[in-house]
């Protein structure tokens, strides 16, 4: 199956080569593309000198538009799957494989890298966020689903499609319950993944609660007026 790596990448220039050169060296079975999304730092130079196959925003979209970006090139060069992958070194790319095999064999449209299937949660404030979409997302669609805020996801065809042609489209948690309510598989696999080695994350505490509180309203509130793009 033809599978894309898709790593959204702001600001990564102490990472991106750590990240990149793995895949490359021990996973050249998947292909990849960096969506460098406005960095400020040496991300872009780092990424050219390298040669590496990159798609430069001029401007900072964040994540949302970052990972559209990625999804409209998996879109446009007929990719059977897209697996969302950070630029940060905290996901294992040994678990691509995984990942691929649970949507291919049970034929899943979307596929969490999850750290809580068969390990526990931890606990902290972040954790009591993790738990409270958690929650709604049994509430409102069914199913449970215990790392809803997980950023490695495979998605299908189908879903490739969605995002790639529909601007509402973000890789968020809310996104997955509205597929998911609207019908679409999504399964979890146990994975591990690592501490940032360098660099820093966007979610600081008060991002970090902002971010949950979105979340929480979009998944309660906004999902039932939400329309589905064809």
């Amino acid at each position: 199956m033809k599978t894309l790596i898709i790593i959204p990448a702001y600001n990564e220039s102490e990472n991106i080569e750590r990240v990149v050169n793995n895949l490359i060296l021990n996973y050249p079975q998947y292909d990849y593309a960096i969506v460098n999304d406005g960095s400020r730092d040496n991300t872009v130079k780092i990424c050219k000198d390298n040669g590496y196959n990159l798609i430069d925003l001029p401007v900072n979209l964040g994540l949302s538009g970052a990972f559209q970006t990625g999804m409209m090139y998996a879109f446009e060069h007929n990719y059977d799957y897209a697996i969302q992958f950070d630029g940060d070194g905290q996901h294992r790319a040994e678990f691509l494989e995984e990942l691929i095999n649970e949507a291919e064999i049970n034929n899943i449209d979307i596929v969490i890298g999850s750290r809580f299937v068969t390990e526990k949660k931890q606990k902290s404030l972040r954790m009591m966020g993790n738990n409270l979409i958690s929650a709604i997302i049994k509430m409102t669609t069914g199913k449970k689903i215990n790392d809803p805020t997980s950023g490695m996801r495979l998605y299908d065809k189908t879903v490739i499609k969605e995002f790639a042609q529909n601007i509402n489209y973000g890789p968020e948690p809310d996104t997955i319950a509205f597929l998911m309510k609207n019908g679409l598989l999504c399964k979890e696999i146990q994975v591990k993944m690592d501490e940032r080695i360098a660099g820093e994350s966007y979610l600081n505490l008060k991002a970090s609660i902002a971010y949950m509180m979105k979340m929480c309203i979009s998944i309660l509130l906004v999902q039932w007026v939400r329309k589905r793009g064809k």
